[in-house]
């Protein structure tokens, strides 16, 4: 079926965090001002509705009036299987897949599972806040190999300087994000591989973050770095189908760990963590019937890319940013126009009523930087850069 994500779906008084969680954003320092006016962009959700199979799997569920404890049944593990299989060429084993209701769940459970107060844990800023929230917050200490942000605004890895922290024996973790949030980086084979042998040699645990991996531009690839890797005993990888399917709320994380001492070790540590009939119907019915909707949704999303790109470029040639290789997401650099991030914030939160997310929060590397969601209808992307484009006509 043609999918039609231009329809504007109100999702205010539906329990949105984006649309309803104002004072809960502003508590979180995200912005000062949340009103009716508001237009929020900064969470990474969709503004879209979720493939038709899945629908009617969660309607079939709730035709059957009962919601009690579940269990996962073959056809679960089968669709993971046969997803990253297809899509990714990768083999994965059943009894690897381990549920999670959650990846920044499952990240802090791998910190405090293999990690000691006082260990070192490496993270590459400017990244996903919550990581550095996973480390500090368990009593770990992050070690900051940034990433290197050229003229173009392409972002590379500095080998030498991660080689030099995972020498250092109280290193004992590394969480990878890739495809990168916020940069958008897609790291090739050879990066992913070694990247790998150099925690190997080393005895850093890589905790992989690939939830966005189905969300790559059109003629790119993504590799797993467990495939990647000549070997994949010290990797712990995070799938999901929340970014992909636009089911965040469902809660359904699956970690696949190839080492069976490290999986139950993680195991134990998680506790007895059951998915909802909701979300076992869901993975199920997106995995198996959703591929035609995503190929709609990762062309539209292109298209929406390309008309911010080319936006700012008429309107706002001072923004400097590139279409990333994967993500939904752009991480603009606004140091062009001279501002403080507070002057720019302040314009673009309080002025425009757009809530994007300041790039403080992923790193002092971020500073200059915004990154904004676009999953949503166009029109109402549209609308939001108009409206930031006002606030900074007067600076030429």
């Amino acid at each position: 079926m043609k999918y039609n994500f231009d329809e504007i779906v109100n999702r205010r008084g539906t329990y949105s965090l984006k649309w309803d969680g104002g004072e809960r954003i502003k508590k979180n320092g995200i912005t000062e001002r949340y009103d009716a006016d508001s237009l929020p962009l900064f969470t990474a959700d969709m503004d879209l509705p979720i493939p038709q199979p899945v629908i009617d799997a969660l309607h079939k569920t709730v035709d059957h009036r009962i919601f009690g404890y579940s269990v996962f049944p073959d056809e679960y593990y089968e669709a993971v299987q046969h997803w990253f299989k297809k899509h990714h060429d990768w083999e994965i084993k059943k009894e690897e897949i381990v549920y999670s209701p959650g990846t920044v769940f499952a990240l802090n459970v791998a910190v405090r599972a293999f990690t000691e107060p006082g260990d070192g844990v490496i993270i590459q800023r400017p990244v996903y806040p919550p990581f550095t929230r996973a480390i500090e917050g368990n009593g770990r200490r992050v070690v900051n190999n940034a990433l290197i942000c050229d003229d173009e605004g392409y972002y590379s890895i500095d080998f030498g300087d991660f080689e030099a922290k995972a020498k250092d024996e109280q290193t004992k973790m590394f969480i990878l994000c890739n495809p990168h949030n916020p940069t958008g980086r897609i790291f090739s084979r050879e990066d992913l591989k070694k990247l790998s042998d150099i925690c190997a040699q080393n005895g850093v645990l890589i905790v992989a973050d690939e939830i966005h991996g189905d969300l790559i531009r059109r003629d790119l690839v993504f590799t797993p770095i467990a495939k990647a890797a000549d070997d994949d005993s010290h990797i712990i990888t995070c799938t999901a189908i929340n970014k992909t399917f636009n089911v965040a709320g469902l809660h359904c994380t699956n970690m696949i760990l190839p080492n069976p001492e490290l999986r139950e070790k993680f195991v134990k540590a998680l506790g007895n963590q059951v998915a909802t009939p909701f979300a076992i119907s869901a993975l199920i019915a997106a995995y198996n019937e959703g591929e035609e909707w995503l190929e709609q949704l990762k062309e539209y999303i292109d298209g929406t890319m390309d008309w911010v790109k080319n936006f700012l470029s008429e309107r706002m040639p001072k923004v400097k940013t590139r279409i990333p290789e994967g993500t939904y997401l752009m991480w603009m650099d606004f140091s062009g126009y001279g501002l403080s991030p507070t002057e720019v914030h302040d314009r673009i939160y309080n002025k425009a009523n757009v809530i994007l997310e300041d790039g403080r929060m992923f790193g002092e590397e971020g500073l200059p930087y915004q990154r904004i969601c676009l999953p949503s209808p166009r029109p109402l992307i549209k609308e939001a850069f108009e409206r930031i484009a006002r606030e900074f006509e007067d600076i030429r």
